[in-house]
């Protein structure tokens, strides 16, 4: 109860010290400034900023007060301060100050360390080790999403045409394993059967998941569903991740060694930069995303690699970037959504259609778990939230111009919902487990999944 009246304390102290800046901002005084050429151009950028991370961080903290992900306090305070200018009447203005595109390509950025943090996090060898009920989790948990939005788009949006359908279906593959191992943590179930397929499965969906964005991308782009095309676009996206791996893994080492003995100070993360921007810009070039190659990189560079005592590991000298820049891209996606595209009941009839044909298909992934301990019910509803990375994709179809306002506040609306359900439904899934299993709350026995 103190805590969260500090809270509140801090955050109206803020809002004051914010409040006259955002004034001044929009007043006659800035605009006369910006004429006679006593403006700094890189100023609004600036105060952008200065809102964005503001908003971030509070909406990032209530949200974690509340037993949410902070992820969905940047959204939701993002579509707040993107629809003040309709909420307060046309008092607070300032929308054009996000859109710039030098906020853009900070956001780009930001999005791209995010992807590489998440390879930084997972491991190669445990994903090779992963059993045979993962890989079945991960492959049924990306196509039949896909295949159910796509039917449902189908259905309720005909006029909207195939490469809608299709990006909407593909938006549904992801899956934020994230939210799901926070609660498995907290109730000390990261040991599980469940947990192990869960956090497996993740795993290979993301790379599934970011190879369907490439196939579905290029499709599009070259206007074409070609089998020819399908296959080479899988070909591409299987080959690159293959080959950067293969390649990482024997030049890690190599350069990990020479960068240990290197005294300039910051070498170890300006090296892990420089693989990571060199892996995106190739991924660009063979018509890849950018994200793709920024995952690549993290799954290849194995800290072990740079044996420095002087610094920290390269997870934690990225941890200040991630902390910077990736709610830069969660705020502004909450920026583009509109409130008054929901005045539309035929997109409130969406949002929920797709909502649940998302939590349906990652209910259908459960039936391929193959250990005979393992509750289907709970790996089925571990894989529900979309958090992140569905809005990475739904920001992709913007960029493709398959996604306008309407479609992309109902999959913002669906990333919601899907988030916030989670965990709720794994408590009370686990905890019907494990009153079946006669363990009322105690942590399950350690088996191989």
């Amino acid at each position: 109860m103190k805590s969260t009246k500090n809270f509140f304390q801090l955050l109206s102290i803020l809002f004051l010290v914010f409040l006259p800046i955002i004034t001044l901002a929009n007043s006659p005084a800035r605009e006369a400034t910006q004429k006679v050429g006593h403006s700094d151009p890189v100023a609004p950028v600036i105060l952008g900023l200065i809102i964005i991370l503001f908003t971030a961080k509070i909406g990032g903290e209530l949200f974690e007060k509340m037993n949410q992900p902070a992820v969905l306090g940047e959204l939701v305070f993002g579509i707040i301060i993107g629809n003040l200018a309709l909420l307060s009447g046309g008092f607070l203005n300032f929308g054009h100050l996000f859109d710039n595109a030098s906020i853009d390509i900070l956001a780009r950025l930001g999005v791209m360390i995010l992807l590489f943090q998440v390879g930084l996090e997972s491991n190669i060898k445990d994903l090779m080790k992963v059993g045979i009920s993962s890989v079945i989790v991960a492959v049924v948990g990306v196509v039949a999403p896909m295949i159910l939005g796509y039917f449902v788009c189908a259905y309720l949006i005909p006029e909207a045409g195939f490469n809608t359908h299709i990006f909407i279906g593909a938006t549904l593959t992801a899956t934020s394993v994230g939210i799901t191992a926070r609660v498995l943590k907290d109730l000390g179930k990261l040991k599980t059967p469940e947990a192990k397929i869960i956090l497996g499965a993740a795993v290979v969906d993301d790379i599934l998941g970011l190879i369907i964005l490439s196939i579905v991308s290029g499709i599009i782009i070259s206007g074409s569903i070609s089998v020819g095309a399908i296959a080479y676009i899988t070909f591409t996206s299987f080959a690159f991740l293959i080959i950067s791996i293969i390649v990482g893994l024997k030049a890690a080492p190599i350069i990990g060694k020479k960068v240990s003995g290197m005294k300039v100070e910051g070498m170890k993360i300006v090296t892990a930069f420089l693989f990571l921007f060199t892996m995106a810009y190739v991924a660009d070039m063979m018509g890849l995303a950018t994200i793709v190659g920024a995952f690549a990189a993290g799954l290849v560079l194995d800290d072990v690699s740079f044996v420095n005592k002087k610094e920290h590991h390269i997870e934690v000298l990225v941890k200040p970037l991630y902390c910077v820049f990736v709610p830069i891209f969660f705020v502004l996606m909450g920026i583009q959504v509109k409130l008054d595209v929901f005045l539309n009941p035929k997109i409130i009839a969406i949002a929920l259609a797709i909502t649940a044909a998302s939590i349906l298909g990652k209910q259908l992934c459960g039936l391929g778990v193959r250990c005979k301990n393992a509750s289907k019910l709970v790996v089925g509803i571990g894989m529900i939230s979309r958090g992140e990375v569905g809005l990475i994709f739904v920001g992709v179809g913007r960029e493709l111009g398959v996604i306008d306002n309407s479609f992309f506040g109902a999959i913002v609306i669906m990333v919601i919902l899907t988030t916030l359900v989670t965990p709720p439904l794994l408590k009370w899934s686990i905890a019907r487990n494990d009153k079946k299993l006669g363990l009322y709350g105690t942590e399950n026995q350690e088996v191989t999944a």
